[in-house]
């Protein structure tokens, strides 16, 4: 029997909000804490690096690199005490199950992603570990229009701003989306 109290811990907010650093923030603690852990990120997200989580401004850690949420299972030993996954909504639903699973298990899971798409609508899988989190963390970023804390991700393609109709997964940075506060975000349907 497990005798670790295991959690979940979810980093969520728009792009350009730190979600990167602030995984990057945790690690650095597992590694000064002498822990071992493992940190996966979805294969879509190929903006930096495949074998890397990479922050806007380019500090990184190691990462392994996944298409489907079950490969983490094939990584996994009993001496791993921290699971971390970015870009969580980027997986199938399986996630939530083995995020459950992990934590249940006494591991330590630290899960980012984004909380809404470029809509303004919730992400299903970032919406339920939300709910099913031990601990929270919801970062803004700064509105390129007006300044003040944006909470959304416009996306923004040739110089036009998406239509609500357009694809929900659209990888990309800030060739693709800027942050923007509520009242500055634009929906066209």
């Amino acid at each position: 029997m497990n005798d670790k109290n295991g959690s979940i811990e979810i980093i969520v907010g728009p792009m350009f909000a730190g979600k990167s650093e602030e995984i990057l923030r945790r690690i650095r603690r597992l590694k000064y804490a002498k822990k071992k852990y493992l940190v996966f990120k979805p294969k879509i997200d190929n903006r930096y690096e495949e074998n890397k989580i990479v922050s806007h401004i380019k500090n990184e850690a190691d990462a392994i690199s996944i298409k489907q949420a079950n490969e983490i299972l094939k990584f996994l030993n009993d001496d791993i005490d921290a699971v971390i996954i970015d870009e969580v909504q980027f997986f199938d639903e399986n996630i939530i199950e083995i995020c459950e699973n992990l934590a249940n298990d006494g591991k330590r899971v630290i899960v980012s992603g984004l909380d809404m798409d470029f809509r303004g609508e919730a992400f299903k899988i970032t919406s339920i570990l939300l709910c099913k989190a031990e601990v929270i963390t919801k970062l803004t970023a700064i509105c390129l229009k007006c300044g003040n804390p944006a909470t959304r991700s416009q996306r923004i393609i040739n110089g036009q701003i998406a239509k609500y109709s357009d694809p929900i997964i659209c990888v990309g940075a800030s060739e693709k989306y800027e942050p923007r506060c509520r009242k500055c975000h634009i929906i066209i349907r």
